[in-house]
């Protein structure tokens, strides 16, 4: 932890040295251009890879860079991103030499985890034909990170999320990349010029319904004064009932 504090302490003089006023900038609220959905991978790291430096990249990472519509979590960035943020491009990053698409294609029990690789061998099973011609079982690897970096890209397209987003004028471009470790390349996979990417409306687009709550703006209540013995001010604290007066026993 001392080594992380110091590296801390020298990027931050060398960042203020270069140019002064970076942090006032970064504090005053972030533009980002990119989405990148990557792999939890200690050796693809997002900024290192791409070149781009604090405020350019919204980042979101899991095993084998995954698209699982069921995923709170990246739907929640991917929504941040592209209504909130606006991000102009998003990129799905897989990386030649990926332990999960590894794991998933073995076939083998591994725990928990198996619950998130059956995504993987979801594609394995579209792909069963292409990856059977492979021989070699490095070569049919690497084509199966490729082929699972397509197939989340499709998933992104066919989010509501994107969905809308194609309705506006500037909806944000998708992007399916391949990190090769052994040489630091980048590669793209081209998937935004792949036929069907962009002409899944009338399968994957819906339109939202309204009801008449939704329709109606929400009013929230402003929160009233409280005074000293915890009540809304123009309240009195309600006074204990009083006890019965005991019915006279009549005599007979």
């Amino acid at each position: 932890m001392d080594a992380i504090l110091e590296n801390n302490k020298q990027w931050v003089a060398t960042k203020n040295a270069e140019d002064p006023a970076f942090f006032q900038r970064l504090a005053n609220g972030q533009t980002p251009r990119y989405l990148f959905i990557g792999c939890s991978d200690s050796r693809v790291p997002a900024s290192g890879i791409t070149g781009t430096g604090p405020g350019e990249m919204f980042v979101h990472r899991n095993i084998a860079n995954l698209v699982v519509h069921s995923d709170m979590n990246l739907l929640s960035v991917l929504q941040y991103a592209v209504e909130v943020l606006g991000v102009q491009d998003i990129l799905v990053v897989g990386h030649y030499g990926c332990g999960g698409v590894a794991a998933a294609a073995a076939n083998k029990q591994y725990g928990l985890i198996d619950n998130w690789l059956v995504n993987i061998r979801d594609v394995v099973r579209l792909h069963e034909t292409e990856l059977l011609r492979i021989s070699e079982e490095k070569q049919r690897l690497r084509r199966l990170v490729e082929l699972n970096v397509i197939e989340q890209v499709h998933n992104l397209a066919k989010t509501n999320i994107i969905q809308n987003a194609m309705r506006t004028d500037k909806p944000p471009r998708l992007h399916g990349l391949v990190y090769d470790i052994a040489d630091g390349v980048l590669k793209d996979l081209n998937v935004s010029d792949g036929a069907g990417l962009y002409d899944l409306a009338h399968i994957y687009r819906t339109e939202a319904k309204h009801t008449e709550a939704t329709r109606q703006p929400v009013k929230l209540a402003s929160t009233p004064a409280v005074a000293a013995h915890g009540l809304p001010t123009g309240a009195e604290p309600a006074q204990p009932p009083k006890p019965a007066k005991a019915a006279k026993r009549q005599v007979a």
